[in-house]
């Protein structure tokens, strides 16, 4: 194994030789090891926020027809270093009345959600922080630490804004986790397995092939995660004051904002190891510089088609996406669990492309379905209040009225 062929494993080896000629013992260099992937995974992550800021205020600049940062430094690169100084340097302003640990802890739980996915995210073959069989359940779960810190920051901030903004921002994160959920059984279901190497090792083809439907509800699914438009409700500046974390200041509101634009690339990873091949791809094993190579080209893939979601669709009601959500995303959800198992098992002991045929083409047609009955469903809703339909009084109406005294 050389350098270039595994530079990942090569240098974890040299490392630990380097430890053992200091006199740590076996125990010694294993705990010495996971607290520099500890220090590794804390800080190379959010050192690469800085690059994610840069691409992404690029990339919607150039969709929204503007120009972009492009004073500070060449392409204006140096633009989210002073972002960042000005944040370090920006005053702490804490509310009177504010509950202090909540309000302290929620920024820290926003970003050590997204940061503990990536301890179990299959970069290579060989490159990953801890192995678990199971992966995909340990990812569910530390996600919810995510809306915790936004329940903590509304509730601690003394703030009725907050406080509203936390209730719209949870009822929106919890609802889009069910179908979320369902979807991520689908490729445990192909797989035989909860660990994310072994959902890699078994997509041939890719599952976004097996199952395109279920990757399509991810997707959406995914956006309404993260609080990117249309479902960017969580803070919704025109609507209550910048959202549930309207009190934080500096450094705290700083946190908020890296774990936004960390958790986007975060979904694109998932995504990529869940539906696209992970790492994957011609020569990945034998190389696995090759499939860190392909996976971050299919995570760019997916990162991009979010910035090019978030940069061109209008903001939903709060209505509409509650409605998509409970009319037609989780039918179709429940209706994919319980039909694609059904088609695998009839399909078992078939050739692999009429397996692989029989089972997106049930995916396929029970997402056209369900979107055709949640479509009529929407339509029979009754009217908005205040919608066009409805007759609206003119002023000359209103003025005529006779006076009735009241004040």
């Amino acid at each position: 194994m050389t350098f270039w062929s595994d530079p990942f494993t090569v240098v974890q080896q040299w490392f630990n030789n380097l430890l053992a000629t200091i006199g740590f013992g076996p125990i010694g260099v294993r705990i010495v090891g996971m607290l520099v992937g500890i220090v590794i995974l804390a800080v190379g992550p959010m050192l690469f926020t800085i690059f994610l800021i840069w691409v992404e205020r690029k990339v919607i600049s150039r969709i929204q027809d503007r120009i972009g940062p492009n004073r500070v430094g060449p392409f204006g690169l140096f633009q989210p270093f002073a972002d960042m100084v000005k944040i370090f340097i920006k005053e702490h302003i804490t509310p009177r009345g504010a509950d202090w640990l909540p309000y302290n802890l929620a920024p820290v739980l926003a970003v050590a959600a997204v940061l503990m996915v990536w301890a179990v995210i299959p970069f290579t073959v060989t490159f990953f922080g801890v192995d678990l069989n199971v992966g995909v359940l340990f990812i569910i779960a530390v996600g919810s630490l995510g809306e915790m810190g936004i329940i903590l920051a509304g509730w601690g901030s003394n703030n009725k804004y907050a406080l509203l903004a936390m209730f719209r921002s949870v009822a929106q994160l919890i609802s889009y986790e069910i179908p979320l959920v369902l979807c991520s059984l689908v490729p445990v279901m192909l797989a035989g397995s909860l660990n994310l190497n072994d959902i890699v090792k078994a997509q041939e083809p890719w599952f976004i092939v097996t199952a395109p439907a279920t990757a399509i509800i991810f997707f959406i699914v995914s956006l309404a995660e993260i609080g990117r438009a249309p479902f960017d409700l969580a803070e919704a500046e025109s609507e209550i004051v910048s959202g549930f974390n309207i009190e934080y200041s500096g450094l705290k509101f700083g946190m908020f904002y890296v774990a936004e634009f960390l958790h986007t690339f975060t979904v694109a990873l998932i995504f990529a190891t869940l539906f696209l091949g992970g790492w994957r791809g011609p020569g990945a094993e034998q190389y696995p510089i090759l499939g860190f190579v392909y996976y971050f080209i299919k995570v760019g893939v997916v990162y991009f088609l979010l910035m090019l979601v978030d940069g061109t669709l209008p903001r939903l009601r709060i209505d509409q996406m509650m409605n998509l959500n409970w009319k037609t995303l989780t039918p179709i959800s429940l209706a994919v669990l319980v039909v694609f198992p059904l088609v695998d098992k009839l399909m078992a002991g078939s050739p692999t492309w009429l397996r692989v045929l029989a089972l997106a083409g049930s995916n396929l047609l029970v997402l056209v379905i369900g979107e055709r009955i949640g479509t009529r469903r929407l339509a029979r809703a009754p009217a908005e209040v205040g919608s066009r339909d409805r007759p609206v009084a003119r002023p000359e109406n209103v003025l005529s009225q006779p006076d009735s005294g009241a004040r």
